[in-house]
C-alpha cells in the first residue's frame, strides 16, 4: 500500500488476486468481520468513550486502531474516474447488502459492491456465504446481483446524486474485495474517522478545487458534502472549499450545476500533499 506521489495502490490488480484469499489469517477476519458484528457496534461506542478520556489515552489507543485498520481492514476514498477503472480490469461486479446499514438501521440496503477477478464475485463470495449463509441474498433479490460495468457505472452515478462518497475496502490488507457507498450517519467506517478522529478511511489522491467565475453560489455543493470541506461565502456569494477538510470524493461534482468544481491531484497542493 503506498499514498501519494501518484502511486494509487488500488489500481494494482495483483491486489485483487484470489489466491490472497487462501490464507488462513485473511480467511480467519473475514469469517469474523462478517459473523461477528457485535464487535463492530463495540468498537463505535469505544470510540466514542475515547472522546471524553484523557489526551494520552487517546492518542494510544488512536495509534493502536490505526495499526489494526491498515492491516485488516481499511478503505480510502476515489471518486467515479478511478471506480471506472477498477471495473475495467477486474471479471466481476456483484452487490449486495451493506453491513454497515444492516447493524445501523437494521434495513437491506444495497449499496456495496465486491469486485472480484472470478466470476460472481469469486473467492470472497463463497467464503462470505459459508460464514454467514444468505448475507449475500437479502429479501430483495435472489441471491447476488451480478452487473455489467455499465449497469454498475450508472449505479455509482445514482449513488452520487444521493451524495454517497466511493471507497475501495481492504480484508486482510492488500487484498481488495470490495467498493462501498458511503454516508456519515449509516457508515462506521466513515463516523470513526471524522467523527472521532481514528482513520479506518483514508482521504483519496485527489482535493476538490473551485472555478470561482462558474460558481453561482447555489450551495447544493453544501448538500451532499460528508466531510464539512464546504462553506459559502456571504460576501462573495461564492463556494469557498477547505481543502485541509475535503477528502476528495469529487460527488460535489455531481450536483454543480455550473461545472464550477474539478479534482486536482492532492500531490500538486502542498498544504494537503501529505495529508490522508
Amino acid at each position: 500500500m503506498k499514498h501519494g506521489e501518484g502511486k494509487k495502490w488500488y489500481l494494482e490488480a495483483s491486489n485483487y488476486s484470489e489466491d490472497l484469499l487462501s490464507d488462513m489469517r485473511r480467511s480467519k477476519f473475514l469469517a469474523q468481520f462478517f459473523s461477528e458484528t457485535e464487535t463492530i457496534e463495540k468498537a463505535l461506542k469505544l470510540c466514542e468513550k475515547l472522546d471524553t478520556a484523557p489526551w494520552l489515552v487517546k492518542r494510544f489507543f488512536r495509534w493502536r486502531m490505526d495499526r489494526f485498520f491498515r492491516k485488516n481492514h481499511h478503505g480510502q476514498v476515489l471518486p467515479i474516474e478511478d471506480v471506472e477503472t477498477i471495473f475495467g480490469f477486474t471479471n466481476s461486479i456483484v452487490r449486495f447488502t451493506c453491513l454497515c446499514r444492516t447493524i445501523a438501521k437494521s434495513q437491506e440496503k444495497r449499496y456495496c459492491y465486491g469486485v472480484s477477478m472470478g466470476p460472481r464475485g469469486g473467492k470472497l463470495a463463497e467464503l462470505i456465504d459459508e460464514v454467514v449463509p444468505g448475507f449475500l441474498d437479502g429479501p430483495d433479490a435472489q441471491g447476488m446481483e451480478t452487473l455489467s460495468k455499465e449497469e454498475a457505472v450508472m449505479a455509482f452515478k445514482e449513488h452520487e446524486r444521493e451524495g454517497l462518497c466511493h471507497s475501495v475496502w481492504t480484508f486482510g490488507t492488500p487484498f481488495i474485495g470490495g467498493i462501498c457507498n458511503c454516508d456519515r450517519p449509516d457508515c462506521m467506517a466513515m463516523k470513526t474517522t471524522v467523527n472521532h478522529d481514528i482513520p479506518s478511511m483514508y482521504r483519496a489522491e485527489y482535493v476538490a478545487q473551485l472555478h470561482p467565475a462558474r460558481c453561482a453560489g447555489c450551495r447544493q455543493c453544501m448538500r451532499v458534502c460528508q466531510f464539512g470541506a464546504l462553506s459559502y461565502s456571504g460576501g462573495n456569494k461564492k463556494i469557498v472549499i477547505d481543502q485541509r477538510r475535503c477528502y476528495g470524493c469529487g460527488i460535489c461534482r455531481a450536483v454543480c450545476e455550473k461545472n464550477a468544481i474539478h479534482l486536482e491531484d492532492r500531490s500538486n497542493l502542498p498544504a494537503v500533499a501529505n495529508l490522508w
